[in-house]
Order: structure tokens, then C-alpha cells, then sequence
């Protein structure tokens, strides 16, 4: 199956932007790079690794409307200018084998790591490892509101916990949560193909039998001990008494995938929710509450 990457450069500052427009199109995957080419690794507390120009490439499934593409790029500073935007037909073999090329092991956090099947990382106990392999859904921790999601994950005991994975891509976090002591992990997505890559990779990972990959209908789990939702701040506004529903009182809701002036705006959708804590890195932002 041929894909399309959508390819463009923005300055530094624009990049928040430019990268919630390509997710807002469908964008599949987002990767950053410098002019040389370098791929943008998971910075460390406090470091910002962004150059003054980004190049960002969009992963799209064939059939995209390629004029929407150019027309909704062309609000974004930079996508204006003539070829400033260049679209092209990827095959399989070579999305995968750029993917696996910008893709090295991460750390979240203190003790949580993703790592490509067929490499490896220095043996220690007190490392929790995804192994994580290019699927139909994407969501490799690159992204900072997925980096968020980690660490918050990485800080947490979740031994013996429900927990809901609201949209969840590829599964990555719930992957980690079952990996991190959660009893019971339902993963939710309006993506067959998002469900099928989560119960891949709950396989490769061992911890199948912890998660179940549903349709957003067959979600019926009122009484989690967390929810989180890694989404955008339109479907966290408009599902906000879908997501804060699936939590017991008491249990956690944690949002991502939204931009830091967002905050607000989503957090008044949850009225009965309480705000604890709010964490940002380049423009996004991770909003922890708990539920009345």
C-alpha cells in the first residue's frame, strides 16, 4: 500500500502549529528534522532541541485530498510560499525503513524505555521496556504530549489498576501502563487499524491478556482508576462527559495532545473534575485532574 508524505520547513516558533495542522489533516506520523537532516531525539528535563528552521514530514494514507493539504498549509507561516509544501508517494518498505532509520531507544522518565525489535539497550532491572515496531496506527513517543503521557506514566504504581487508554494510536500507552502493574487496560479508538496495531503490540509486549482494543461504542467501563486521553483539544472539549464518565470518583483523568493556551478552555469542560497539575514542553500541554 503506497502512502503520501507531506513535506514542508517552518521557523522554530511555528512548529506547535504547523504540526497541529498536519494531525488536524489526518497526518498518521510527524517527524521533525533539521536542514541536515537529523532527526529530533526525546530531550531531557528542561532541554529544547529545535532548530531555527524545522522540517516537518506528515505520514498520510493514500487517497489524501491534496488540495486541502495545500490550501489548510498555506495558513501556517511558511506554507504560503510557492513550493514551499512538496507531496510525494511512499512505498511500504521505504516509510518503514525511514521510520526505523530516525527511531532509537528513549527514556521516559527514570525506569521507562522504548526500544525498535532488534536493538537493544544496556541491561538493568529497574528499566521497563516497549518493544515497539512501525504499525498501521502510529505513536512512537516522539511527539512531546506522548513523551508527557510517559513520564507521567513512568512516575505512577499502577499495580492493580483499570485503567483507560481514550484514543489510543498504537497502544503505546497502554502498553506501558500494563507494564507498569495495570490490572486492566481498555484501549479505545475510532480506528480499526489504531486497535489493530494496539493488540500487535500488546502482544509483542506480553501483556495481551491485560488489554482489550475496543470501539469507542463497546467502551462501557464507568468506575477506572485512571483515564487518559492523548488527543486533540476539539474531541477532549466534545467527548469531556464521554472521557470523565469512564472514572470512578476519586480517579485520575490526565489530558494531553492539547497547546497550552488550550488549557483552559478544556479544563472548563470537565466541571466535575479538579485541576492538579498542568505540565507543558514546546507549546503542548499534559492537564492532570482528578474526578468529584
Amino acid at each position: 500500500m503506497p502512502w503520501v508524505e507531506v513535506c514542508f520547513s517552518v521557523d522554530r516558533e511555528d512548529v506547535a502549529a504547523a504540526e497541529r495542522c498536519l494531525e488536524e489533516l489526518g497526518a498518521l506520523a510527524v517527524t521533525l528534522e533539521d536542514e541536515a537532516d537529523h532527526p529530533v531525539l526525546e530531550p531531557g528535563p528542561g532541554e529544547t532541541p529545535l532548530w531555527p528552521t524545522v522540517q516537518l514530514r506528515g505520514l498520510f494514507e493514500s487517497g489524501l485530498d491534496r488540495e486541502r493539504v495545500l490550501t489548510d498549509l498555506a495558513a501556517v507561516p511558511g506554507g504560503e510560499r510557492p513550493g514551499a509544501v512538496r507531496v510525494q508517494e511512499v512505498g511500504d518498505r521505504d516509510w518503514a525503513r525511514a521510520w526505523m532509520d530516525r527511531f532509537r531507544p528513549m527514556c521516559f522518565g527514570t525506569h521507562l524505555w522504548i526500544v525498535p525489535t532488534g536493538m537493544s539497550i544496556k541491561p538493568d532491572p529497574s528499566h521497563i521496556e516497549i518493544r515497539l515496531d512501525p504499525g498501521l496506527a502510529f505513536g512512537t513517543g516522539t511527539h512531546p504530549t506522548t513523551a508527557l503521557c510517559l513520564e507521567w506514566l513512568d512516575a505512577q504504581d499502577l499495580t492493580g489498576y483499570g485503567l483507560v487508554d481514550y484514543g489510543c494510536g498504537s497502544g503505546i500507552l497502554s502498553v506501558a501502563a500494563a507494564l507498569k502493574g495495570a490490572e486492566e487496560v481498555m484501549a479505545v479508538d475510532n480506528d480499526p487499524q489504531a486497535l489493530e496495531a494496539t493488540s500487535i503490540n500488546a502482544r509483542r509486549n506480553a501483556v495481551d491478556r491485560r488489554i482489550s482494543a475496543v470501539l469507542p461504542d463497546d467502551c462501557h467501563t464507568r468506575n477506572a482508576d485512571v483515564v487518559l486521553a492523548n488527543i486533540l483539544a476539539g474531541p477532549l472539549i466534545e467527548l469531556a462527559a464521554v472521557i470523565a464518565g469512564c472514572a470512578r470518583p476519586g480517579g485520575k483523568i490526565v489530558l494531553s495532545g492539547l497547546l497550552s493556551e488550550q488549557v483552559d478552555g478544556v479544563v472548563a469542560a470537565y466541571p466535575d473534575c479538579e485541576i492538579e497539575d498542568v505540565v507543558t514542553r514546546e507549546g503542548w500541554a499534559r492537564v492532570e485532574m482528578h474526578k468529584l
